[in-house]
């Protein structure tokens, strides 16, 4: 298993029971896991759930973020946005694997409406089993910083 040990995860409210699902599920793998809501069905904002999910992360307050909405791209884009976050949409557990190995993701972005439960599952497995490997990989890891900055 990975050395992080601490996840956030949010969602907008379209995704909040699969949410908890993935939470719970995480926990019994031994994470420290903080869910930031939402905690009702009411109508909400996906970038401001994907914002604040990533400033946990971007902070230090937790090692990697787990984030879900509809097709999972409009959340990670709004997390994207926040300096430090390097997030990816998945849909697979291989691009879930690689996205940590060779990119350093922090963060994971589901499409709960793309993909069943089942398959949610296995992909926040593989994301969180994966550790980044470094190498050639850290280089291009330093270019998108560069980017960025």
């Amino acid at each position: 298993m990975t050395t992080a040990k601490r996840i956030v995860i949010s969602s907008d409210h379209a995704d909040i029971e699969l949410r908890k699902s993935i939470a719970k599920h995480a926990a019994g793998m031994g994470f420290d896991v903080t869910d930031i809501g939402p905690m009702t069905s009411e109508s909400t904002h996906y970038p401001k759930h994907g914002e604040a999910a990533a400033n946990v992360v971007a902070a230090g307050d937790a090692d990697l973020g787990i984030l879900l909405c509809g097709t999972g791209q409009g959340i990670m884009m709004a997390a994207n946005k926040v300096k430090g976050i390097r997030c990816g949409v998945c849909s697979d557990t291989f691009s879930a694997r690689m996205i940590r190995e060779h990119n350093d993701a922090n963060m994971l972005s589901i499409g709960a409406r793309v993909i069943g439960d089942a398959l949610a599952i296995e992909i926040v497995e593989a994301f969180l089993n994966a550790e980044f490997e470094g190498g050639r990989h850290a280089t291009r890891v330093d270019m998108i910083k560069d980017i960025e900055a």
